[in-house]
């Protein structure tokens, strides 16, 4: 896979992400703490997840150490949408300057998730980002059913309306 399509991907997760937390935002803090009767996760607990799966495989992808990649975020930093969405903000960011970093080449070579063990975990990088990508599309669905249950849905957040919003610019802004 070449960069650019994963750049691509990558500009889809987070132009979901931007419409489910946009109406994340406009939650009490009740609702975007209650529990959920429909996914494994709260509306918080699945946004927190998502961010953190994101923040660690990069983290352990460009080989920092394990106790980087292995702490999780607590839920208990994200007492609201905004610290959230300020986090992510960041976050986006460093993966999108991270991207840019990465040539055709290195994506296509096998990275080794565990050097010097059983080769168990010997992927093409592009394999490993490609996950990172289908994890946040899963749980962003999961949000947007919680959100739509609350009366805030975030709309379609299929891949050919973003498409539609950065070649047309139609209302799926």
């Amino acid at each position: 896979m070449r960069r650019k399509d994963l750049e691509t991907l990558f500009g889809f997760s987070y132009w979901m992400k931007d419409r489910v937390l946009e109406c994340t935002a406009k939650l009490t803090r009740a609702e975007f703490l209650a529990p959920s009767g429909v996914t494994t996760r709260d509306l918080r607990a699945t946004l927190v997840h998502t961010l953190d799966v994101e923040k660690s495989w990069r983290a352990r992808l460009q080989g920092q150490p394990e106790e980087v990649w292995k702490k999780e975020l607590p839920l208990t930093d994200y007492p609201t949408a905004k610290a959230l969405i300020d986090h992510w903000r960041r976050d986006e960011y460093e993966m999108k300057a991270w991207l840019t970093t990465l040539d055709d080449e290195r994506l296509s070579q096998v990275h080794d998730l565990n050097p010097g063990s059983t080769p168990t975990e010997r992927f093409p990088l592009w394999y490993y980002l490609l996950h990172i990508h289908a994890h946040t599309q899963q749980q962003m669905s999961d949000a947007a059913v919680l959100l739509t249950r609350m009366r805030q849905s975030p709309g379609n957040i299929d891949f050919l309306d973003f498409a539609d919003h950065i070649h047309k610019r139609t209302p799926a802004d």
